[in-house]
């Protein structure tokens, strides 16, 4: 088994917290372009998608529990190496505090020393760093080299 967790604390409400993360228009911001393509029901498709269209990461809504968590059934789909790992879980959970809240991203996958959690926990930190810059009324962080697709 092989792990990723990320802890931010963002200076927003859960209900725009649970928007940015969902919606694809807000997604666009701080995904660089990208965004996930899904209705955020159980059992639904997932999809991250390309500026271009293509799928980046698909899978399947685990379990969803608005404004508070998401489990994704998550697996790469444009690098061959990873995509052979087969499917991680990414969940997201919120948990208010006063005036702000904590969001936990954790990224897990059955395979002992992952390519895909070496992967996730360099994009991770830039996305949800872009993500509460722009929550808390600033701009999103700029696309450098380290972050090109």
């Amino acid at each position: 088994m092989s792990k990723y967790v990320y802890v931010t604390y963002i200076r927003t409400t859960p209900q725009k917290l649970w928007y940015a993360l969902t919606k694809p228009e807000f997604q666009k911001q701080y995904w660089y372009g990208m965004h996930q393509d899904c209705d955020w029901k159980k059992g639904s498709s997932w999809a991250m998608k390309f500026t271009d269209g293509r799928t980046a990461d698909a899978g399947e809504i685990l379990e969803v529990d608005p404004p508070r968590r998401a489990v994704i059934k998550w697996r790469n789909e444009f690098r061959p190496e990873l995509k052979a790992e087969g499917f991680s879980q990414c969940t997201y959970e919120i948990d208010p505090d006063g005036d702000i809240c904590r969001l936990t991203v954790t990224h897990e996958i059955g395979v002992e020393n992952a390519k895909l959690i070496d992967a996730v926990s360099g994009g991770w930190p830039r996305i949800l760093s872009s993500l509460k810059t722009i929550l808390e009324g600033g701009e999103a962080l700029p696309r450098t080299h380290s972050t090109a697709a």
